[in-house]
């Protein structure tokens, strides 16, 4: 009796199982899905029953780069990692035998066809958008298999050498084209400035002789300047009131 006692102790302790937290167990009894087992201690009858482990917690999957053609028909390499996690243990056992690789491939093919219906700068200018495409299809597939895709980003897109000096020229023909309409914007506004100072000193008596000798005093602030001088008229008009200046100013009429 004290045996049988011991053996079946013996039995008991070898059957208990346990399941952590972040997993889940699912039994099977004479291979048949009996039920899923949640985190703690658990009977598993040697010989009548068996148990597989699955963790549920976010899996990264990092998809390897892959060759693909652009809708321009420009070729490229792109990778990206998919984020996932198991909400349905027993499916991801029972509708798949490896969901990890399952997963893996289905990120392959998907990625090589978005890319396929997107231009070259469409796919460098809506990374986001591809992503979120890509992680939508994947997470529609992988239902039925009890995963849910979470997020999908895209790592790194490379382009071809000669593809390169292409952008690299079209980016700096750009840059020259907006230097060269700031350039003419500039001249412009320049030249209405200078057209409003020009009539504002038309219409002001002195104006034109003031600006004259601001020039003068500039100009004198270098010694090796040579500085000749052209009176204006208007210089002379200025000093009509005084009878020498007057008769210059006939003088230079005649």
């Amino acid at each position: 009796m004290i045996y049988f006692i011991i053996l079946i102790l013996i039995v008991v302790l070898c059957s208990i199982r346990q399941i952590n937290q972040y997993e889940r167990g699912i039994l099977f009894t004479f291979g048949k899905f009996t039920r899923m087992m949640d985190a703690g201690w658990h009977i598993v009858l040697p010989v009548f029953q068996t148990y597989q482990k699955v963790d549920v917690r976010t899996s990264v999957y990092d998809v390897p780069e892959q060759e693909a053609i652009t809708k321009d028909n420009v070729s490229v390499k792109i990778n990206a990692v998919v984020y996932y996690h198991i909400f349905d243990a027993s499916l991801s056992v029972l509708k798949v035998k490896d969901s990890r690789y399952a997963v893996g491939q289905l990120a392959q093919t998907t990625m090589r066809n978005i890319v396929g219906a997107y231009t070259l700068d469409e796919l460098l200018s809506e990374r986001e958008k591809v992503s979120s495409e890509i992680c939508e299809i994947i997470d529609k597939a992988t239902d039925p298999w009890g995963i849910k895709v979470e997020n999908v980003e895209l790592k790194d897109i490379s382009l071809p050498e000669e593809m390169k000096r292409v952008i690299a020229k079209a980016a700096e023909a750009e840059r020259e084209k907006l230097a060269v309409i700031t350039k003419s914007k500039g001249e412009i506004e320049s030249a209405n400035n200078l057209a409003k100072a020009a009539e504002t000193m038309s219409k002001t008596p002195g104006a034109l002789h003031l600006r004259t000798l601001a020039t003068l005093n500039d100009l004198s602030s270098d010694q090796s300047n040579t500085i000749i001088f052209a009176v204006p008229l208007e210089v002379l008009r200025a000093f009509e009131n005084n009878d020498v200046a007057e008769k210059i100013v006939k003088k230079i009429k005649k």
